[in-house]
């Protein structure tokens, strides 16, 4: 059943998507007209809807975003069989603030002077369309609805999706 959602209810609803799954496939532009893709956590997902990475700004993907602020963002839950596909605009941001707001312990991992690291910095990511797939049932009444449909006839229903027009 195809459910768009608009405004509050399409935030609401990417912001559900993303915790769930926390990692997506972060793909840039090259130069050369291949896509560079690389698994990214995300730290945020804030009240527009913009999404929040910690990078280091001499990472490749910094180069891409620098020449080429368009990405696609997918994320996958299988557990849950939800999915998202994401495009929007990125921009690198060294504002020491909002590092400060969105620090996490954990990125002290790839971070170990911490917050201060002169390489640190926060990819934003303004969503310009996404869409969502997502089933409202666990996997065993998933498979049950599978096989009446085979016995059936009927056609499977593919849960729910829609745009998310943030």
């Amino acid at each position: 059943m195809e459910k768009n959602l608009n405004s509050n209810d399409a935030i609401e609803k990417l912001q559900n998507l993303v915790k769930d799954t926390g990692t997506c496939m972060f793909f840039t532009n090259t130069q050369t007209g291949i896509n560079n893709a690389r698994p990214m956590a995300v730290i945020e997902t804030d009240a527009n809807g913009n999404l929040w990475f910690f990078t280091n700004k001499l990472s490749a993907k910094v180069k891409d975003i620098e020449k080429d602020q368009n990405v696609h963002l997918v994320f996958t839950n299988p557990s849950k069989d939800s999915y998202l596909d994401l495009r929007g605009r990125a921009s690198i941001e060294h504002d020491a603030k909002s590092i400060e707001d969105k620090w996490n312990p954990i990125v002290k991992a790839w971070f170990p002077e911490g917050k201060n690291d002169p390489n640190i910095c926060l990819i934003k990511v303004k969503t310009d369309e996404a869409h969502y797939w997502d089933r409202d049932s666990t996997k065993m009444m998933e498979m049950l609805k599978l096989a009446t449909s085979v016995i059936t006839g009927k056609q499977l229903s593919e849960g729910l999706h829609g745009d998310l027009l943030v």
